[in-house]
This record gives C-alpha cells, sequence and structure tokens, in this order.
C-alpha cells in the first residue's frame, strides 16, 4: 500500500502528491488501479470482477483517467456496443508524504478492501487444496525493532513488492509464446502484511511451521 521514499527523492518530494490523493480517495478507485495495473479491462469487466454498479465504476474511472493513472489503450465493438479499455499508468503505492495527507477513515477503508481480498484469496486456496505445494510460504513473525531497523524493513518489503511485479512483466509474454500444452502457469498470490502488534497479543510466532516463543532472544552459537 505505502512506498517509502528513497533518500535521494525526498527533497524532490516535498510535497504530497495531490494526483495520488485524488485517484486513490476511494476504495473502490484502488480495486480498480489494482486490477489494471495487471492487465487491460473495460469498465463492463471491472463492474463484473469487482462486483459493483457500472455506473460507479464509470464514475470512478474517469476520476482515474482525470488524474493521469490510467488510460485509454483501444475501443471495441463488444456484443454491440462500444466498451473502451483502459490500462494503469501508475501502482496504487501512497509515499511517505502522500499517505497522511489521506483522511484516516479512507486509510482504514483502504485497509479494510486489502484485508477482506487477503482473507478471500486465503480462504479459497485453502478450500482448493491450493496450499499443498511444499514452496508455499505462510510465516508470522514478531520483532522488536529500532528506527534504523523498521525503516530498513519497509524498504525491503517495498523492494520485494517492486521485484515480483517486475517477474510478473517479465513472465507474462514467456506464459502467452508457449504452447498451452507446454505451459507451466503458476497463478499465485503474495501478500505482506507489517504492522504494531497489539500489546494483549499472544505470545506464539508460526514459522514455515514450526511455534516458537517470540520473546525468545536469537542465540548465539559463534
Amino acid at each position: 500500500m505505502t512506498r517509502r521514499t528513497k533518500e535521494g527523492e525526498r527533497g524532490r518530494e516535498k510535497e504530497p502528491d495531490l494526483r495520488l490523493i485524488r485517484a486513490l480517495a476511494h476504495p473502490l478507485r484502488w480495486r480498480i488501479l489494482q486490477t489494471l495495473n495487471l492487465r487491460t479491462a473495460s469498465p463492463s469487466e471491472l463492474a463484473g470482477e469487482l462486483g459493483a454498479p457500472l455506473p460507479n465504476i464509470a464514475y470512478h474511472v474517469k476520476v482515474l483517467a482525470r488524474n493521469d493513472a490510467i488510460e485509454l489503450v483501444k475501443t471495441e465493438q463488444v456484443r454491440g456496443a462500444l466498451e473502451h479499455f483502459y490500462r494503469a499508468t501508475m501502482r496504487p503505492w501512497l509515499t511517505d508524504e502522500t499517505w497522511p495527507a489521506l483522511p484516516i477513515s479512507t486509510r482504514r477503508a483502504l485497509f479494510g478492501e486489502i484485508l477482506r481480498d487477503i482473507w478471500s484469496d486465503v480462504a479459497g486456496a485453502a478450500e482448493s487444496d491450493q496450499l499443498d505445494d511444499p514452496t508455499t510460504h505462510i510465516t508470522r513473525t514478531w520483532l522488536d525493532l529500532d528506527k534504523e531497523a523498521y525503516d530498513e524493513l519497509a524498504d525491503s518489503l517495498n523492494a520485494l513488492v517492486e521485484r515480483a511485479l517486475e517477474l510478473h512483466a517479465e513472465a507474462t509474454p514467456r506464459l502467452a509464446a508457449m504452447p498451452e500444452d507446454e505451459r507451466e502457469e503458476h497463478r499465485t498470490a503474495m501478500m505482506l502484511m507489517h504492522f504494531h502488534r497489539a500489546s494483549s497479543a499472544g505470545p506464539g510466532a508460526l514459522h514455515g511451521g514450526r511455534v516458537e516463543k517470540a520473546d525468545s532472544a536469537p542465540r548465539d552459537n559463534s
């Protein structure tokens, strides 16, 4: 959701990006932009996929286009009607300067949307036995960090998401070029969450299928 501003960028980005704020100030616009970062789609396709009325989708698509978050790439006749297809021109990420400029109600609503999507993805994968692959990664890790470590971890998580999206873009043409009977497509979902834990949370932390005490200090075996 947020991208930390690198040291070299801070001098250039002193003011919040009002374009991003307007584009992402509604949870549905965030969902639309997220979808259009993965593929091109028309408002009618988005309405069906996101379960929202077409007039609502069309309105928010116009807001995103007006703020240069998406662009029109083609028009096609579909079932007798002219449909407009869009793709994203920015990612649904906000910098350290921009994220606080959103109202707290909007930030909570955006997180609520993401958490609902995460739960839906995880529950669907579990019900269809998609968590059985031995390379599936699920961990829950407690950390006690100072500011330097906290900032470095935030940067690392954002870098991982950036690389994951690059890998997605690199794999798409390779998959398309393969014969369908030879195509080995891994349709995955990657979720990352890093937040301040509640003081009343329990002590256990699950690490790759084994439970460890979260309050146990790392051992020095040297």
